[in-house]
């Protein structure tokens, strides 16, 4: 086993460990934030050309969920490894080896050791430096969002109110026909179609007003356990149909807040439907309700298609669907973010692994 090195070669180690570190710089500053990939990979194939024997040895960068290779992973090694922090939380590991066959524990120099610490560190820093720059951006954009949604809600609001009287006209003045035309059935019947269709608006505007908050609402101290468990049971002809899997959780019997029982029934009742249309035969859909000192958290899954990167952000605008044509109004999750808000509560969603959505509401304890 090779473990002495000499003077010379203790030199030349130095001068490989300084282009090294170097080069590591250098990838780091010029480095593309929003792609990291090549850099790792240019940081681990450095290092490998630092390391004494270098032919022999491997270079691995653990990195959350992700691994880089620089040379071939060895099954039985030696390795010495240092640990990559970000904001002062274990991330992963910069790890370098040679085979174990040939070589024993005192084959690293003190120097590589310091090397690999001041690399795991500068590695770290890097990661720091992008999750600040995403962490800015996704804020930017959710802010742009709000006020998209905002001026939306009035928009909305405006319109709902606009629309309220003629509706209501068209359905009194409708009764009023019918009184006129009472012995005219093909007169009466038209009038149905014109008082279900006005009926089928104004439930609309409803919807419209859920959204931009506009919808009064009876807020009482209940416990939400059953009020979720009967919207669940009530949808159960519709898993049956596609064999699907509900499973409804609660952390404790009892979980009581202030809410609106029927607006809470709303969120269940939209969700879920969404989740069941989405979701593949014989899936799986979990609702998980959790309560906390200071808000009950409900979160949604199911196994469907998942939201894509591109729509996401449009999802709670009102009309806005990916179903089909006469499959969907567009307004199921408008009225969920009005409801939400109106709670002073939040929603988000999230990719559910290997596939499917999960929405997470925050509901606060008033």
């Amino acid at each position: 086993m090779r473990t002495r090195v000499s003077t010379e070669d203790k030199l030349k180690e130095r001068i490989k460990e300084l282009t090294c570190l170097y080069n590591v710089s250098s990838y780091i500053a010029n480095c593309n934030l929003y792609d990291l990939d090549p850099t790792f990979k240019a940081i681990a194939a450095s290092l490998k050309e630092a390391i004494l024997y270098s032919e022999e040895a491997f270079v691995e960068l653990k990195l959350g969920d992700q691994h880089v290779y620089a040379g071939q992973r060895l099954e039985d090694q030696v390795f010495i490894l240092s640990a990559i922090k970000v904001f002062n939380l274990p991330y992963g590991a910069i790890k370098i080896g040679y085979p174990k066959e040939k070589y024993n524990e005192n084959v690293f120099l003190e120097e590589e050791k310091k090397l690999l610490k001041t690399l795991a560190a500068e590695i770290g820093n890097l990661i720091e430096r992008k999750q600040i720059i995403d962490k800015e951006e996704r804020t930017k954009r959710q802010m742009e969002r709000a006020d998209r949604l905002a001026i939306l809600g009035e928009i909305t609001a405006g319109i709902a109110h606009e629309l309220n009287t003629p509706l209501a006209n068209i359905l009194g003045f409708s009764e009023l026909l019918k009184e006129r035309f009472a012995k005219d059935k093909v007169a009466l019947q038209d009038l149905d179609k014109i008082m279900n269709s006005a009926i089928f608006s104004r439930e609309v505007v409803k919807k419209l007003m859920f959204f931009s908050c506009e919808m009064p609402h009876q807020m009482e101290l209940v416990n939400i356990n059953p009020i979720i468990t009967e919207a669940i049971n009530l949808l159960q002809p519709s898993f049956s149909k596609k064999g699907l899997d509900c499973q409804l959780q609660f952390s404790e019997e009892d979980i009581s807040f202030k809410v609106d029982a029927i607006q809470l029934t709303q969120v269940v009742f939209n969700l879920v439907i969404n989740a069941i249309y989405f979701s593949p035969q014989n899936g799986k859909i979990v609702v998980d309700i959790s309560n906390h000192a200071k808000e009950v958290v409900m979160i949604i899954s199911d196994e469907g298609v998942g939201i894509p990167k591109e729509i996401s952000e449009h999802i709670f605008n009102p009309f806005y669907t990916t179903k089909p044509v006469g499959e969907g109004s567009g307004l199921g999750l408008s009225v969920v973010h009005g409801i939400m808000k109106s709670h002073r509560g939040t929603i988000k969603h999230s990719a559910n692994k290997p596939q499917g959505t999960i929405f997470t509401l925050t509901f606060p304890k008033l």
